[in-house]
């Protein structure tokens, strides 16, 4: 399993100013967490990872969403290049499917599957799921037992984010992209109530933020 790269709990981040940042979003944040950039090649490396561990048969890619999508579609895009551009390559196609397990910025105790009506397609598949963060891991378990009733060939599980909590069911995904301290972030489609998506870099929330999107 790929540890991915460890943030330290002492991390600070950078200074807001440094960056582009929506001004409807200015006060809302505290830091910039992980840089659009660093996310970016970082990704590109996992791609490079997953292709020579499952880069033999075809792969179905499934998106978790909402909150994966843009670490799906970039991942994915680096996985196309590999394709073009070395002497052998491997069909891709993708699916979705959609799990509920926050309220605010707390994990619940249940987790909401949404879809999978589709998933007896995957079947004897090489199966890649791609999640945007792993917490508790209780999200991720439950999608798994989901997946094995329909007996895939092979499943892999790469996530953009580990968080290190006490809450942590002591599940580790295939591939991490980063392990990070337990703090929320929000930014590169990971949300606070559906806000936030829309910030390119992985950002920390300040408090005025919390209050202003809380439902």
């Amino acid at each position: 399993m790929s540890s991915g790269l460890e943030i330290p709990d002492d991390e600070k981040g950078y200074d807001l100013d440094l960056f582009c940042i929506p001004k409807h979003y200015e006060n809302d944040l505290e830091r910039v967490f992980i840089p659009h950039g660093l996310i970016m090649d970082r990704t590109e490396r996992l791609a490079r990872d997953i292709m020579h561990d499952m880069g033999e048969h075809h792969i179905v890619a499934l998106c978790v969403l909402k909150g994966g999508y843009k670490f799906f579609a970039d991942l994915l895009d680096y996985i196309k290049a590999l394709n073009r551009n070395s002497d052998k390559s491997v069909p891709l196609t993708v699916d979705f499917i959609r799990l509920k397990s926050y309220s605010n910025d707390e994990s619940t105790n249940s987790v909401k599957v949404i879809g999978g009506d589709e998933l007896s397609a995957l079947s004897g598949k090489n199966v890649l799921i791609v999640e945007d963060i792993v917490e508790t891991g209780k999200t991720m378990q439950t999608l798994l037992s989901i997946l094995n009733g329909y007996n895939p060939k092979m499943v892999k599980v790469v996530s953009l984010l580990v968080k290190r909590t006490p809450r942590s069911s002591g599940y580790r995904p295939d591939y991490t992209g980063f392990e990070i301290p337990d703090k929320f972030v929000v930014g590169y489609a990971l949300d606070y109530n559906e806000y936030f998506r829309d910030l390119s870099h992985i950002c920390v929330m300040n408090e005025h933020g919390k209050q202003k999107y809380k439902i």
